[in-house]
């Protein structure tokens, strides 16, 4: 039995779930979302909370158990809290503005870089070497992000490029002159 699918999921104040077939829509504070889920898993909202079931032990039926309550909790904590992603510009001369709803990077290309906002999605510069990207889907902010990102990897030698806050980059050793 799937551990993670078989806690139920506790439906906040000011969260309302409706099950419309295999379609789940969660409205809150935030704004709304909705997903069209797997038809074979079951999820049924009793006593303010969200149970996801399976119908049977089959390997198909397991994976989908623990991901269905995963996608759904997710959900429900978006339209609550939202999600946010920090990343970080290493790099001298490395700096974000923002224009309109659109922001611009100046990373090492002899052009600056234009990242327009997916929808749903807010991007927010609260310094030169910061970029908040903020959301309710928590699949859109971490694509969204990982865009972003990719414009100018971190390198292992000097470190320069985009990263999030929280990540560690592996540093390498550089030539030794002999």
């Amino acid at each position: 039995m799937s551990r993670v699918g078989r806690k139920p999921i506790s439906i906040p104040n000011g969260v309302e779930v409706k099950l419309d077939g295999a379609t789940v829509s969660v409205k809150g504070p935030k704004g709304s979302l909705s997903r069209a889920l797997h038809p074979e898993i079951s999820v049924k909202v009793e006593d303010n909370e969200v149970i996801v079931e399976r119908p049977s032990d089959n390997r198909k039926h397991r994976a989908l158990h623990g991901t269905i309550r995963s996608l759904v909790a997710n959900m429900i904590e978006g339209v609550t809290n939202g999600y946010q992603k920090t990343l970080e510009l290493v790099g001298v001369g490395y700096r974000a503005q923002k224009q309109g709803n659109k922001i611009v990077l100046n990373v090492g290309y002899s052009h600056p870089v234009e990242v327009d906002p997916i929808e749903g999605i807010e991007l927010d510069v609260p310094s030169q070497t910061q970029v908040v990207v903020k959301g309710i889907d928590k699949e859109k902010v971490g694509a969204q992000a990982a865009n972003i990102r990719s414009i100018r990897e971190p390198e292992p030698y000097k470190g320069k490029g985009i990263k999030y806050t929280d990540e560690r980059i592996r540093r390498k050793e550089g030539k030794t002159g002999k």
